[in-house]
């Protein structure tokens, strides 16, 4: 028999709900929270996009928190007898399945002081989470659900997202000597950053440089006149100390826009839970008003993100296990 929390990871995936453009999601979940008897609110983040807020009481001493929105493109959604594929599987909206599990089981046993935020926009800029921390609670943790393969994380890089572009002469591609090529000269940057040392911790592990997207050029017989690229740094330093040392070694060879920055992160665990370290984001940096942060959930975050996203449906029910078990834990009922 199909478990309840595999068809509503199915029905997830199948709504797109790429970062702006979550509401019909956000509509659904809200729909399927109050039929289950909670009680549903939503936080408007901006124009069609809301957090989706669910309390099983009153004041919530226990957040479960999750995204809602997925990286594109939409993928089509299939299973067989071990996992569950599509866009979203474990990143996240299997965990959200995992969740709601767990909260059934919690209300059976007689557990109602939690909660669910469903925050947009973590795939980009944090603006649910960021807006959720205006919240007014007294909750004492946040569990935070990402792919960690049911691991308790107890650390997490931080990152520094950061724009360079320069501007060369354009010349013909037979003189070269009359243009400055853009493209040549973000390229010594470039490598320079990549060849710098961005630190080793022994938790944490080494930072990295990555140059995810490069733009130049118009056509081969021209010297480009303008490049451009767009880094991330996995930081174990605090953003102003990577902020320092990019400004060194750019100097004055290119144009440096800070998209965004977050410190590295330290995890409240628990004594009993298998723990790991993640050199992925999550919206934890943004919601420090609302207790200590807890990050855990099954699935692989090496799926998550690429064209084969999946999530085992064994771990996703392990996954609710320990989500019932760390709501326990954390409330002192176990």
């Amino acid at each position: 028999m199909t478990h309840s929390a595999f068809d509503l990871t199915k029905q997830l995936m199948t709504i797109p709900s790429v970062t702006g453009s979550e509401g019909e999601v956000g509509t659904f979940l809200g729909s399927h929270l109050s039929g289950e008897g909670y009680r549903v609110e939503r936080q408007v983040v901006e124009e069609g996009r809301s957090n989706v807020i669910a309390y099983a009481g009153g004041d919530p001493r226990i957040v479960f928190c999750t995204h809602i929105d997925t990286v594109p493109p939409v993928l089509p959604v299939r299973e067989d007898g071990e996992y569950l594929y599509g866009r979203g599987a474990c990143d996240t909206k299997g965990i959200i399945a995992a969740m709601f599990e767990a909260g059934r089981r919690l209300r059976q046993s007689g557990l109602t002081n939690f909660a669910y935020l469903l925050v947009v926009g973590e795939e980009i800029n944090g603006a649910g989470a960021r807006a959720a921390n205006t919240l007014k609670w007294t909750s004492d943790f946040v569990i935070v659900g990402e792919p960690t393969e049911n691991l308790l994380a107890r650390a997490q890089k931080g990152t520094f997202n950061v724009n360079l572009s320069v501007t060369g002469r354009a010349a013909h591609s037979g003189y070269p000597e009359k243009g400055v090529s853009a493209i040549e000269s973000l390229w010594k940057i470039l490598a320079d950053c990549r060849e710098a040392d961005w630190g080793d911790d022994p938790v944490l592990g080494r930072g990295s440089f990555n140059i995810g997207v490069f733009q130049g050029g118009e056509r081969a017989n021209i010297v480009p006149a303008a490049a451009k690229a767009s880094c991330m740094i996995r930081t174990i330093e605090p953003g102003p100390r990577i902020e320092e040392k990019m400004r060194r070694l750019v100097a004055n060879r290119a144009t440096m826009e800070i998209i965004s920055s977050n410190n590295p992160q330290v995890m409240h665990v628990v004594e009993g839970f298998e723990t790991t370290v993640v050199s992925f984001g999550s919206d934890i940096p943004y919601l420090g008003n609302l207790g200590k942060p807890l990050l855990i959930g099954p699935g692989s975050i090496l799926d998550a993100h690429t064209a084969d996203e999946k999530i085992g449906k064994t771990e996703l029910l392990h996954g609710a296990d320990l989500y019932e078990k760390l709501a326990k834990t954390l409330c002192g009922s176990l």
